[in-house]
């Protein structure tokens, strides 16, 4: 046991191991080796150009898919270093947790879902680890990256029950079993799970001003905001000119951020030591530990209901967003209608669910719409357009 890792924290030496066995790496820990080949996979490069709020090219400095999965990752490593939790596997989980995003965002996501509904749904988490698990084509021995458990375990952050039944008959006592027994995940993946919420309520209140749809006068009504602002503007009053407002704004988000992870760290260490885990598995049988403090908690729910409000269903964004599930829409529609369309390599993958079930029935049917949602999924925003104005001759969202 690492000495430096608290005793309910998952160790790389303890770790439930790949799915197809490996020798260990001679200069990493198994969690170390898992991040680098997240960080070195085609789907985690593709994040660069994958929606976080703002499509690509609406500017420069808008946060991405890619830039929110680094602000999670560095929020979580520090969360992680004042617990002894393992910040290397925090690290691989808040790196890959977005790789099965679609393009567009939560509005490509929604839209999928929409035409995966006879077969399935689509869902982001389930995604990302079917990426990690099947899709990505790097290795001669397997598909997928081969990931340990504890990896994929925090990447599936939600799961409904029918899927979770379909994971185990695929891999029993994996990583879909603690959906079906009511069990939570290790800390590291409920450290992500929490630092993702942190981090894109932080970088969306940044991004929504400099996109011009947050005004800093709304931003008052937001108290776990306003309070740092108020604090700042006390200690720094030169920051009220207009001319200092990025200035202000930054110092705020800031000083919110810091905030938030203090009373992480606070309110957990709390509930650790009211628990007193003996080891990881004993935390899964616990009530989730890693939390917010309750006035923080209310705060931070106050803050996200705001976002919604004011940025997430802005009339901007909502028309933005209407365009983007067109896209999508249009291509789940075209790449069914016409799978000669695919890439090669995605017409032999359907070629071989048409002759295991050459009368295309459900299940064959099923797997077909799997194969088109996956090459969707994979799609960045800019080449999702590309691919749409090819198939339908429509420029949108230009």
């Amino acid at each position: 046991m690492n000495t430096l890792l608290a005793p309910y924290a998952c160790d790389p030496g303890q770790s439930r191991g790949r799915r197809f066995a490996q020798a260990p790496a001679p200069t990493r820990t198994e969690y170390q080796r898992d991040r680098d080949r997240i960080v070195h996979s085609s789907a985690f490069r593709r994040l660069v150009y994958k929606t976080q709020v703002f499509l690509n090219h609406e500017g420069d400095l808008f946060r991405t898919r890619l830039t929110h999965s680094l602000e999670v990752a560095q929020l979580g490593r520090s969360i992680a270093r004042s617990l002894g939790l393992n910040e290397d596997l925090v690290e691989a989980i808040a790196l890959a947790h977005d790789v099965g995003h679609t393009p567009f965002g939560h509005a490509g996501q929604d839209a999928l879902n929409g035409c995966m509904a006879a077969f399935g749904g689509f869902e982001h988490n389930l995604q990302s680890l079917r990426v990690v698990d099947h899709l990505e084509e790097r290795y001669p021995e397997f598909d997928g990256l081969n990931l340990t458990f504890e990896t994929r375990e925090g990447i599936l952050k939600h799961c409904p029950r029918p899927q979770a039944q379909l994971l185990e008959l695929a891999e029993p006592g994996g990583v879909g079993r603690r959906f079906l027994d009511h069990q939570q995940p290790s800390l590291e993946a409920q450290l992500c799970n929490l630092a993702d919420e942190i981090a894109y309520n932080a970088h969306d209140i940044d991004d929504g001003v400099r996109s011009g749809l947050l005004t800093p006068d709304q931003l008052h009504e937001v108290a776990l905001y306003n309070q740092f602002q108020v604090q700042t503007l006390a200690e720094h009053p030169h920051l009220g000119s207009k001319d200092q407002g990025r200035r202000l704004l930054y110092e705020s988000i800031r000083r919110m951020l810091s905030s938030q992870v203090y009373d992480v760290i606070a309110a957990t260490q709390v509930a650790l030591d009211a628990a007193q885990p003996a080891n990881v598995q004993a935390v899964r049988s616990l009530p989730p530990l890693v939390q917010f403090g309750p006035v923080m908690r209310e705060q931070s729910k106050a803050l996200k209901a705001f976002l919604l409000q004011h940025l997430y269903r802005h009339p901007q964004v909502a028309h933005i967003t209407g365009q983007a599930q067109v896209v999508v829409k249009d291509l789940f529609s075209a790449f069914i209608c016409a799978p000669d369309e695919l890439p090669q390599r995605y017409q032999n993958r359907i070629r071989l669910a048409h002759e295991s079930r050459p009368d295309l029935d459900d299940d064959a049917q099923t797997r077909v719409a799997r194969i088109v949602a996956d090459y969707i999924a994979g799609m960045t925003d800019r080449f999702a357009l590309r691919e749409h104005e090819r198939l339908t001759g429509q420029r949108l969202l230009s």
